[in-house]
């Protein structure tokens, strides 16, 4: 009789555990970073003029290697927490002329809804 009661009783709670499993899975959301963190500070010391390997050294390796505009790099960055939008981005276009900087566009804006 006790064997009877118990293993219905083990079925359910071995469900209901692995329903609490399985709906904690859906809530929780890692967040995300990615992208080349670029301070202000750093991004303040680049100047026409400098060169790739100058650039290279304050910013690192940019994200966007394309080789179809081999003159441009684009830094690209943001973190996203959870569910919600970027919270913070940031994207820096430099481009260069004979291996030299030429023009710097900051804050290009990113879609909002990364």
């Amino acid at each position: 009789m006790i064997d009877r009661i118990t293993q219905p009783t083990a079925k359910l709670v071995l469900l209901l555990a692995a329903l609490a499993v399985l709906a904690g899975g859906c809530v929780y959301r890692a967040n995300i970073s990615q992208g080349n963190l670029i301070t202000q500070d750093d991004l303040d010391q680049v100047e026409v003029g400098m060169t790739k390997n100058q650039v290279r050294f304050l910013l690192g390796t940019p994200m966007i290697d394309d080789p179809f505009h081999a003159n441009r790099w684009d830094y690209v960055y943001y973190l996203k927490i959870g569910r919600k939008d970027a919270d913070f981005q940031r994207w820096v276009s430099i481009q260069f002329v004979d291996n030299r900087v030429t023009e710097i566009q900051r804050e290009l804006e990113l879609n909002p809804a990364l």
